[in-house]
């Protein structure tokens, strides 16, 4: 105890002077050097570490999210042989659908074939034209107006046999009028050509 009021002995407050710092009794001054290295630590503690620690919790709140994004690429690496597959009856499907797509040239082909049908199913045909083709996105829109009479029986077993061409036939818009000896029918039917140019 002596020892410590020998470290503070001869200093007063009230006459505190940082000119004579050098003068002043050990335990001030080592008092004084706790209160620098304090005020040194919490400053940098604020200005550097505290910065770190935001930055630390920014990386761990992306923590999650990139472990969803790692078990999402690691599914997609595990099913890509899958998909690969997929992809391959993928394009043979489109291979085998697009043979059934009508070329430019097998078009007159088409509407002979719908012309028999109709003769075929004892329909009395009206007409069968070939309308303005429409461009979508990949292919061709190629509308046929079709007019024909004949029973219902008729006009189902010509309905069924367009549905069974070998070649994409879609039918669209259908209106049936009562007639004097049967019904008459107007129809609108769609084939569809891949559109090379793209």
């Amino acid at each position: 105890m002596s020892a410590l009021k020998d470290a503070f002995k001869g200093f007063d407050i009230n006459d505190m002077d940082l000119s004579s710092a050098g003068n002043w009794p050990i335990g001030v001054k080592f008092v004084c050097y706790l209160l620098v290295i304090a005020l040194i630590v919490a400053g940098g503690w604020h200005f550097y570490i505290t910065d770190k620690q935001s930055g630390l919790k920014r990386e761990i709140a992306k923590e999650a999210n990139l472990k969803n994004v790692y078990k999402e690429k690691a599914f997609q690496v595990a099913s890509l042989p899958a998909l690969r597959q997929q992809m391959k009856d993928v394009e043979t499907k489109f291979a085998e659908l697009k043979k059934q797509l009508p070329t430019e040239k097998e078009v007159p082909g088409l509407l002979d074939d719908i012309t028999n049908l109709g003769s075929d199913s004892g329909l009395d045909i009206g007409s069968i034209k070939l309308a303005s083709e429409s461009k979508k996105d990949f292919y061709i829109e190629l509308p046929i107006n079709i007019s024909v009479a004949g029973s219902y029986h008729q006009l189902g077993q010509f309905v069924s046999g367009v549905a069974g061409l070998s070649r994409i036939v879609t039918l669209h818009d259908y209106a049936i009028k009562p007639e004097a000896d049967g019904v008459s029918m107007r129809i609108s039917a769609k084939t569809y050509r891949f559109d090379d140019t793209q």
